[in-house]
């Protein structure tokens, strides 16, 4: 019979301190400590706090991975502390390991930050069942294992904030509203007794603010520790955009659009078409990047473009996929 054998591994962390209340400007502390293969992220806060400083600050509560309060950086990647090993951030970044709050320009002390904005732009999307129930109901709102499953595990969300401070857009803009705000969205507009639909739908699709702004860059799926996988949540907020017949014309609502018709025409994507018919009257401020991508051969002439072999199969596929009409 097999045991497990327990590794020590010698690793320097540098850790970000700050106290607004005493401490002008930010620094870093080295810590050289001894870790175990057996050992999360956690246990190493807690060893600075017990063995090092008693004055370094965390957040921390169930140990479980269940209620998000640990959620912190390290080499700059979100990550639940309770919940990563250290085995596998020494396999990942190697023995210098730097543990820095989720936002260090939001930090408050040490690992603490101030999460206001995260609650703020949670609250914004009505983040609960509107629906008219009656005061005294006959029998329950029965929901079908099969309607339930729409809802694409969003209810998982443990609102850690770990892909909202991974989120490039949020960094940047104020009014962005975030992934993990946009995930808690998806999971009532899934849900077949919410009666809140359009309206929520509406003031998703405002732009700045809005699911438009989202950039793509997949970091939220990346840094989810319960897999919620964010940015599919705001691709299926994008097409109940077209569904519900929500989405207005704009310069992201042609984009989506112009890329479709691009693909169905061609079978690849024509980018100076998609930039033509996305942006219309304001094409005329695109024209200095486009002679220069058109000399480096990222622009073509629309009749130089080479349609695919499997232009057919493509339309057929487009047609077949294609659930509303804009």
């Amino acid at each position: 019979m097999s045991t497990n054998t327990i590794t020590t591994q010698k690793v320097n962390f540098k850790v970000f301190r700050f106290n607004a209340d005493e401490d002008y400007l930010p620094y870093y502390e080295d810590y050289n400590m001894e870790v175990t293969s057996e050992e999360v992220v956690l246990d190493i806060l807690d060893k600075i706090k017990w063995e090092k400083d008693g004055s370094f600050s965390y957040r921390r509560s169930c140990r479980h991975g269940i209620c998000g309060a640990c959620a912190i950086k390290v080499n700059g990647r979100s990550t639940l502390a309770c919940k990563e090993s250290m085995s596998t951030m020494i396999d990942f970044y190697g023995t210098d390991l730097v543990i820095e709050p989720l936002s260090i320009k939001r930090a408050v002390k040490d690992m603490i930050i101030d999460k206001g904005d995260f609650w703020e732009k949670h609250d914004a999307v009505h983040p609960y069942l509107v629906s008219d129930v009656e005061e005294h109901p006959e029998h329950e709102h029965l929901v079908t294992p099969e309607e339930a499953e729409e809802l694409n595990e969003a209810d998982l969300c443990i609102q850690c904030g770990a892909c909202h401070y991974a989120c490039p857009v949020v960094e940047i803009n104020e009014d962005f509203f975030g992934p993990a705000a946009f995930a808690k969205a998806y999971r009532f507009e899934a849900d077949v007794r919410d009666d809140a639909h359009a309206s929520r739908l509406q003031e998703l699709h405002q732009e700045k603010q809005g699911l438009w702004d989202c950039v793509k860059c997949m970091e939220c799926a990346e840094v989810c520790p319960k897999d919620v996988n964010p940015i599919d949540k705001i691709t299926k907020l994008h097409n109940m955009l077209f569904t519900e017949g929500v989405a207005t014309s704009n310069v992201a609502t042609r984009h989506a659009v112009g890329f479709k018709h691009s693909i169905a025409k061609n079978g690849v994507l024509d980018e100076g078409g998609l930039v033509l018919y996305s942006e219309m009257a304001g094409i005329v401020k695109h024209i200095p990047v486009a002679l220069k991508m058109f000399k480096k051969g990222k622009i073509v002439p629309p009749w130089s473009i080479t349609k695919s072999d499997n232009l057919d199969e493509i339309q057929k596929l487009i047609k077949s996929s294609s659930t509303a009409k804009f």
